[in-house]
Parts: C-alpha cells; structure tokens; sequence
C-alpha cells in the first residue's frame, strides 16, 4: 500500500493528458468528520484511530491497529478520514444530480469493518459514500467489487441492509486472505441476497474471470435496479500481483472497467462510482490500470497501444531504479465465452460461477441455468 503507487498513478493521468479532457474536473477532498465515520464505524474504535494517530505507541490490537497489516503511523486518522472524504463528495455528486461519473483511485478501502482495521485498510470509504448517497435521498446502491480478495468489510456493513447490493467476484478464501466470500454467504435474514459471492480457484486468467464477472454480475444488478453503481476496481489480480494467485492481465482489468461503465448506464441511470483498491505491483499494474479507469470514466477510453509518457518512465528509473513498461498494454487478446455457451461441469471456474448463480439468482427472481 506504499503512496507511491497512487503518485505514479496520477503523475500517468496527468501526463497522459487524462486531467485536462473537457468535462473532467479534479477536486480536493477533506478529511471526513466524526459524524461520517461513525455513520459506518464505532464510536470507540474511530477513538482508538484518532489516538494511535496521534501517538503510534497507542495503538491497540484489539482494533486491528499496530499490526503487520495496519501498523499505526502519525497521521493515520487524517489520512484515512481524507479518503472516505473523497468517496463521499463524490457520491453526493452523483445523488445531486452534479456529475455522472467519480472516480477516487485512492479509495476502495473495502476490508475495514465498523470496529477494526483489517487488510491495510482503516475506513472503509466505499460504505461511507453509499450511506451519505442513502441518506441524500438514493433508495438503492449496488456495489461491485473486482479486487482479488473478498470485500468483506463493505458486504459486513450492509449485511442487514436490502436497499444495498453487494457482490464480490474474488480469489477463492480457500488460498487468500480474509478467508471468507463463499457461494453461501448471502446477507442476513432481513436481507437474503443483499450479499453475493463468487470465490474462484487459484490460477483463473482473463478468459475465466471475465466470464465470472459477465455471468452474475450484470444480471443481479439489473434485476436489483440501483439508482447508483458503486464498484471497486482493485487490481491486484493481475498475473504479477505479489499478493494474489490470479492471472488476469491489465488488458481484462480494463475490458471489465468497460463493462462496469456499461452497466452503470443500462442499469443505473448512468450514475458511476469508481474506486481503486488492492493493487501491490506499483510500476507494471496499479498506474496503467487506474489510468484506463480514469480514462473509461472520462467518456474517452484509451486505445491499448498508447505509449506511456517518457517523462513519467523517467520518473519511474530515477525514483525505483527500474524500467517502466512501454504502453497501455499486457499485449493480451481479451477474449471469454459467455454463460449462454454452456457450462463445464470439469471446469473449476465453471463450478463456481454456477454456485454462486443457484445461490444468489433465485433471491432475485433470476432463473440460475439460463439467465
């Protein structure tokens, strides 16, 4: 979670020109105040953010502070409050009526939960924004989270909640941290469905996952019918992610940015909020995939083969002592067949798209083998 790989990304969109495209606007966030945080965090844990901020030596495990995951800093309070500060305007845009698109690739904080720090993350921004957008008069938000790991922090929030939908298409909790996220794990009894999971094996590359994510997600968000589409866009399952075990190139993190902003428009009235997330191969993977997003969002999306600025490979020699990659681009043909082409009873991911499909899809009125 070095800073580093947000600097990179927004030294890319600026000398990319992504900045200055008409009808994009970048704004400053404040810190979020107490009241925010506490609208999805606890009282006493937001205490204990706020005091190991101020003195490291404060911090207090039982919170999920001071670990290897989330050691405290000087700072950290405001730092993280800052992030959720962006999420929310930016959601508040959106329910305003202000803009159709936000993205904040400092976000997608998705493992804090209301009473500790978990997985780098200290508040969870993304159930903050979706909150605030409630609160301002939204009536249903549906959440999609394509980070290699579970967003179990965001689904915890909302567990009990039915005006929210939150689905996960993530690495198997089999291999990955937290461990959680699997095909029967569906919200709570007030709100059956309100949570889906999709866990895939260790190893799915671009042609499985993006059929994963084409064959429940936009289903289930169509039938839930949002008036806000929220979605986390970590890419730590690209192939060179230290963290994670899937496959997936920068090109198939882009096509399925495509597809989110698609979504957003047939199913939300157009009404998108994007966020960044995990992403640990600072260099080759977070810039060039944050940069497509924000080029996606922009209206503009930018042709795979786009050089990356000699200045900003420069920048990354000087700074890292490494060589940056060329272009936009893994090179890869992004290709999947989709559901309507069968299904392969001896294909791992195949087996995990179906149970997720005949445990969440009839909650939604979906029939699981066909639609």
């Amino acid at each position: 979670m070095a800073p580093i790989r947000l600097d990179l990304t927004a030294r890319l969109c600026e000398q990319l020109g992504l900045f200055e495209r008409p009808g994009v606007r970048v704004v400053s966030a404040e810190p979020a105040d107490d009241e925010l945080l506490t609208s999805v965090h606890d009282e006493d844990y937001v205490r204990a953010v706020q005091a190991a901020s101020a003195d490291p030596r404060q911090a207090q495990e039982v919170f999920g502070l001071g670990t290897e995951d989330d050691p405290a800093f000087p700072g950290m309070h405001e730092a993280a409050a800052r992030i959720v500060g962006g999420s929310v305007d930016l959601g508040r845009a959106l329910v305003a009526g202000r803009t159709l698109h936000g993205v904040n690739f400092c976000g997608g904080m998705h493992h804090a939960k209301p009473g500790c720090a978990s997985g780098f993350c200290v508040y969870n921004d993304a159930a903050a924004a979706i909150v605030a957008m409630l609160r301002d008069g939204a009536e249903r938000v549906a959440y999609v989270d394509l980070d290699c790991h579970h967003g179990d922090g965001t689904e915890a929030v909302f567990w009990d909640d039915p005006r929210v939908l939150t689905v996960s298409v993530h690495e198997s909790g089999t291999t990955l941290f937290p461990g959680t996220g699997f095909a029967d794990e569906l919200g709570g009894a007030g709100a059956l469905g309100s949570a889906v999971n999709l866990a895939l094996p260790a190893g799915t590359g671009d042609a499985g996952w993006l059929r994963a994510v084409h064959a429940v997600v936009p289903q289930l968000v169509g039938a839930f019918r949002p008036d806000v589409l929220v979605t986390q866009h970590g890419c730590d399952t690209h192939a060179l992610d230290p963290l994670g075990h899937l496959v997936v190139s920068v090109d198939a993190q882009r096509a399925a940015a495509s597809s989110m902003h698609a979504l957003a428009h047939s199913a939300a009235g157009g009404r998108w909020l994007a966020l960044g997330g995990g992403g640990y191969e600072v260099v080759d993977v977070v810039p060039r995939t944050w940069a497509h997003l924000v080029a996606e969002a922009s209206q503009q999306p930018l042709p795979p083969q786009t050089p990356l600025p000699e200045p900003w490979r420069r920048h990354v020699l000087e700074v890292l002592g490494r060589e940056a990659p060329r272009t936009m681009t893994d090179g890869a043909q992004v290709a999947f067949a989709g559901w309507d082409s069968g299904y392969d009873p001896g294909d791992a991911v195949d087996r995990a798209i179906l149970a997720t499909r005949r445990a969440a899809f009839p909650l939604h009125g979906l029939d699981p083998d066909f639609d």
